[in-house]
């Protein structure tokens, strides 16, 4: 049974205020508990560090000027502790030179007050991140929910089970390969699990068939790029890697779908997803064919490089990654 609206509540947002003068932490504790806060407060970095790995804690108010470990350096360590997770920092300062102000948004300041502060600015600015953070939260539940979507679609499925995780795994390693930076590592390893996200909307009986699809049948199975890139289209946090599972079945030749792009018209993280889902779906049991060996897949893609399917030059460079990995005993699951 749903409580009624006037027994729901809110629960109150939580902040941690670091200031190595007690008078100081007093008033800003008073500050913030009439504003509706639960408040947690420390006079150094060391017991700061404490309260946050103890408690759920929306944001931090730091003071830049403390002995020891300065606010500059423990915000710096509060966003490395925080990794992915949006964790806004507010650093409280009387320094307003531009050589300070740089090193706080280095740290990874979120925003700055100087001293002496207003309590309403300081107040608006708490609120204004707070909101912030919860929209992070929201796409990032978001995404994992899309994400738990694509591994639970091909878990129903025998012959694809594990394919978008490996294929993902598959893509980071090469990413890194090429060199690419981390963030890029970590898009090509989104678009790789979710390239074929769009089969959700297909099918068992289309997906699992054992002879030659009709005609009607392949049209369908082709519109996965397409329902993929709109599943994915509403968050912001997947914009970038649209172009990955919309075109990963694009041909270098310009024979494949949906739009028949070829060379370097088509995107790059497409380029490699298309060699990746290939190398995977041949060492990968299906319904139509037998599996390949690893060496047998790789000696195929080789033997295949120019055939129009992929792009000739990072299949090269894909072949390389592989020969290299297999001599330092790498196993491909």
């Amino acid at each position: 049974m749903v409580p009624p609206l006037s027994l729901i509540k809110e629960e109150m947002p939580s902040i941690l205020v670091v200031d190595d003068i007690q008078s100081n932490l007093e008033l800003l504790e008073a500050i913030f508990q009439k504003a509706g806060f639960i408040v947690h407060t420390a006079l150094d970095s060391s017991s700061a560090l404490e309260i946050y790995n103890k408690y759920t804690v929306d944001i931090a108010v730091l003071d830049v000027m403390m002995p020891g470990v300065n606010g500059f350096e423990l915000c710096k360590t509060i966003k490395n502790l925080s990794k992915k997770r949006f964790f806004p920092i507010i650093l409280l300062t009387a320094l307003n030179d531009t050589k300070s102000r740089i090193t706080g948004i280095e740290s990874g300041a979120d925003d700055f007050i100087s001293k002496p502060f207003d309590t309403l600015e300081l107040i608006t600015k708490i609120k204004s991140l707070l909101k912030l953070k919860k929209l992070h939260e929201e796409l990032d539940h978001s995404e994992n929910i899309i994400m738990t979507l694509a591994v639970a679609m091909e878990a129903r499925d025998p012959y694809t089970k594990g394919h978008s995780t490996r294929v993902g795994e598959l893509s980071k390693e090469f990413a890194s390969f090429l060199g690419f930076p981390l963030k890029d590592q970590e898009l090509l390893k989104k678009a790789g699990i979710l390239h074929d996200i769009g089969k959700i909307g297909l099918s068992e009986k289309i997906l699992n068939k054992p002879g030659k699809l009709t005609e009607d049948e392949t049209q369908a199975i082709k519109k996965h790029t397409l329902i993929g890139e709109n599943i994915c289209r509403p968050l912001l946090s997947l914009r970038e890697i649209l172009p990955a599972i919309r075109f990963h079945h694009e041909r270098w030749d310009g024979a494949g779908f949906p739009d028949k792009l070829s060379g370097e018209d088509i995107p790059l993280m497409a380029r490699i997803l298309s060699i990746l889902d290939s190398f995977d779906a041949m060492v990968s049991i299906r319904p139509y064919r037998n599996t390949k060996t690893v060496e047998g897949a790789l000696l195929n893609i080789e033997s295949e490089r120019y055939s129009g399917q992929w792009d000739p030059e990072l299949t090269a460079i894909f072949l390389n990654m592989m020969n290299m990995i297999s001599k330092r005993g790498y196993q491909y699951v």
